[in-house]
C-alpha cells in the first residue's frame, strides 16, 4: 500500500528500526508523543458543547483507549526500588492520568483531556531533557525496562 508515492511498509521499517534502536529515555519521550497525538485527535472530535458527531464517538474511544494503555506501559516500566519518590510520583500521576481518561471517556470533556495532554507535555519535555543529559552521562532515568513495547 502506498501514500503520495511512499510505501507504508518502508514507514514502518523505518519507524521500527527507530524504537530497536532507541536509548532508554528516547523510548518514553516516543511513548509520550505517541499519547500527545492520540490526546490531539480525541479532542478535536469534541465539539464546544462536549459533544462528539456520533460516527466519530467509535473513533474517539480509541484514541483515549491508545493513551490508556501507553500510561500503562509508562507505569509497568517504572523501577520502584530505584526510582524512589520520583518512581512513586510518576506511578501517583499515571493512575491519575487514567482515572481522568476514564471520566473523560464517557463524559467527552474537553478540559479533562486538555489537563492530562498538557501535563503529558510537561512530563515528556522533562524526560526528553533528561535523556539528553543521561546521553552526556548525567542522569540514571528511574525506568525498569528499557525494551518498551510501541505499537500504533
Amino acid at each position: 500500500m502506498a501514500y503520495n508515492g511512499y510505501s507504508y511498509g518502508g514507514y514502518n521499517t523505518y519507524r521500527e528500526i527507530g524504537v530497536k534502536t532507541a536509548s532508554q529515555g528516547k523510548l518514553i519521550v516516543m511513548l509520550y508523543d505517541g499519547a500527545i497525538s492520540h490526546l490531539e485527535d480525541a479532542l478535536s472530535m469534541i465539539n464546544d458543547e462536549n459533544k462528539i458527531d456520533a460516527s466519530q464517538i467509535e473513533s474517539f474511544g480509541r484514541h483515549l483507549q491508545k493513551v490508556q494503555d501507553i500510561i500503562t506501559e509508562l507505569q509497568i516500566s517504572l523501577d520502584m526500588d530505584k526510582g524512589g519518590e520520583i518512581a512513586q510520583n510518576l506511578m501517583a500521576l499515571y493512575v491519575y492520568f487514567n482515572k481522568e481518561l476514564l471520566a473523560a471517556s464517557i463524559s467527552h470533556e474537553k478540559k479533562k483531556i486538555s489537563f492530562v495532554k498538557d501535563l503529558l507535555s510537561q512530563l515528556r519535555d522533562s524526560w526528553d531533557a533528561a535523556s539528553n543529559s543521561q546521553a552526556n552521562g548525567a542522569v540514571r532515568m528511574p525506568v525498569e525496562n528499557p525494551a518498551l513495547s510501541i505499537t500504533g
